[in-house]
């Protein structure tokens, strides 16, 4: 298999699990959002360690975390995946997951914006048409909102700027997730016995207690996929990839949860699935080819 193919499988992957994942973080919806994250940082952390040791590349891990440029590097891309991790979270448990998925539809504009200008990727004519069709459709979501959407923007700027980041590091998918984790952990762990330990400290039930030690694994699973899957393939196609991430979040804001969905609305997120559908008819003749 071609390291471009299984990139793409990869990276379709990685997104069809964050589209869904919301329905998770809606189970943990009784814990306050900041300790959340806190929680998913740790876990994440142990998790990864794990990945390494079964993957055999401590080793590499060690040497990894010595080059204090890679540290800096993945300290960035750790802050902007926090804060996007965060953002995530009080979004949907607090019932605005419409507009999340609304910033991660506008994450593959802000991915495609870096690419040609930081990295001179060149898009195809196709890819152009794509990509005016999704900007129409993401023009449209913003301006029926009725005002400046502050949570999707966050979103698609930390995520665009952490796949960029990733991009551009020299380091394996699985040690640079390890590192950036490791970054977390301490300010994760401050924060939890700042506050008493949190809902461990509560005795939680064991529902409560598995589920916050599955978000280590909710975490590293997909973003493992998607950080591998960037290094393969040009930033631009990753991030239109990053479509079906938000298409599963919004249909489970209204299919699942309930969450207002106007006929204009459904109108611009329609420019957008055309948008995609343009996309993948180009690069399914880019494979061919």
């Amino acid at each position: 298999m071609s390291e471009r193919r299984a990139g793409l499988i990869q990276g379709v992957l990685a997104c069809v699990l964050w589209g869904v994942v919301a329905g998770y973080w809606k189970l943990l919806a009784h814990v306050d959002a900041i300790e959340l994250l806190a929680q998913r940082a740790l876990w994440g952390l142990l998790t990864f360690v794990a990945i390494v040791l079964v993957a055999g590349q401590w080793q590499t891990l060690r040497t990894a975390i010595r080059d204090v440029r890679l540290v800096g590097t993945m300290a960035a891309s750790g802050t902007l995946l926090a804060l996007n991790w965060g953002v995530f979270i009080a979004a949907t448990i607090h019932g605005y997951l419409v507009e999340a998925s609304l910033g991660y539809f506008m994450t593959p504009l802000v991915s495609v914006a870096l690419g040609t200008l930081l990295l001179k990727e060149r898009l195809r004519r196709l890819q152009w048409v794509s990509l005016t069709l999704a900007a129409i459709g993401v023009a449209l979501l913003t301006w029926r909102t009725g005002r400046v959407p502050i949570v999707a923007l966050v979103l698609a700027t930390t995520f665009g700027l952490y796949g960029l980041v990733r991009k551009t590091a020299k380091v394996d998918a699985i040690v640079g997730s390890a590192i950036e984790t490791f970054v977390m952990a301490p300010i994760a762990i401050v924060y939890l016995l700042g506050i008493g330990g949190g809902v461990l400290a509560t005795d939680p039930d064991a529902q409560t207690f598995a589920l916050l030690v599955g978000t280590g694994v909710v975490t590293a699973i997909p973003l493992l996929l998607f950080t591998s899957s960037a290094r393969r393939l040009p930033l631009s196609t990753v991030g239109f990839l990053q479509y079906i991430s938000p298409t599963g979040q919004f249909l489970m804001a209204v299919l699942a949860f309930g969450e207002p969905l106007s006929r204009e609305r459904l109108f611009a997120f329609g420019w957008i699935w055309a948008g995609l559908v343009v996309f993948s008819v180009d690069l399914w003749r880019a494979v061919r080819r």
